[in-house]
This record gives C-alpha cells, structure tokens and sequence, in this order.
C-alpha cells in the first residue's frame, strides 16, 4: 500500500475512533473502546482483525504463540493498538513499534482513549515506509 492510501486508511481509522470517544468520552475499560470499535468499523465498511495473534519469530523460526495479540489490523495494513490509561507509557511506544517490526507492517496508530480530547491521545508509528 502506498504513503497516500495509508494515510487515507489512518484517517477513517481516526474518525471512527474519534465517533467513539465522542459518544463514550473518556474513563471505560479498554475492553468497551474495543468493541465500539469494531462496531464502529464494521459500520463504516472498514474491513479489520481483532485481537489478532502476533507470532514471534527468533532466529528465522516462528515460535509457538507467546500471547502477543494486535487489538487490530485494519485494511490488512495499519496496526491499531488501543489503551485507556493514565498516560501513555514508554513501553507502549515499544510494544507498537515491535508489533510493526514483526509484522512488516508499515503503519500504526497508539490511541489512549482515557484522554478529554482525543487528539491528545494519537500517538503515529511509521516502520521503513
């Protein structure tokens, strides 16, 4: 996929996500952003994976599943990882950007919906585009 449809991806990802935090607001789980979501995506005709295993391949070998899970693969193409948290933490960064090294996926968005404007909880990841 290239930069101009991936950044057309990221932003019907974003205005459903920013749907959501408009109707729910911040202060739920995780879990109820999660579901929205996916409703919210399957209403706009966005085709997605959720909570999609991630393998881990060391050494050219896929490993047995390890518990790794994207919150979502959007378009086959963007990951999304979704947090309600206090505040985004380093580790997040990290755990995003190793979602997209392991996955050879160029995109992916860190979203913490537990933010009162939802801008302030975008965080964008690029992988070698």
């Amino acid at each position: 996929m290239d930069v101009a449809a991936l950044n057309t991806l990221s932003k019907r990802v974003l205005d459903a996500a920013f749907a959501v935090h408009t109707e729910l607001g911040p202060g739920l789980l995780e879990s109820a952003y999660e579901a929205c979501l996916a409703s919210e995506f399957t209403h706009r005709g966005l085709p997605f994976q959720q909570q999609l295993p991630m393998p881990l391949v060391y050494n050219g070998q896929k490993l047995a599943d390890v518990g790794y899970r994207l919150d979502f693969l959007v378009s086959g193409h963007l990951i999304l990882e979704i947090k309600a948290v206090e505040a985004i933490a380093a580790v997040h960064h990290a755990q995003l950007l190793s979602y997209l090294r392991l996955s050879d996926k160029h995109l992916g968005l860190l979203v913490n919906f537990n933010v009162a404007s939802l801008r302030d909880g975008i965080h964008r990841k690029v992988n070698k585009l």
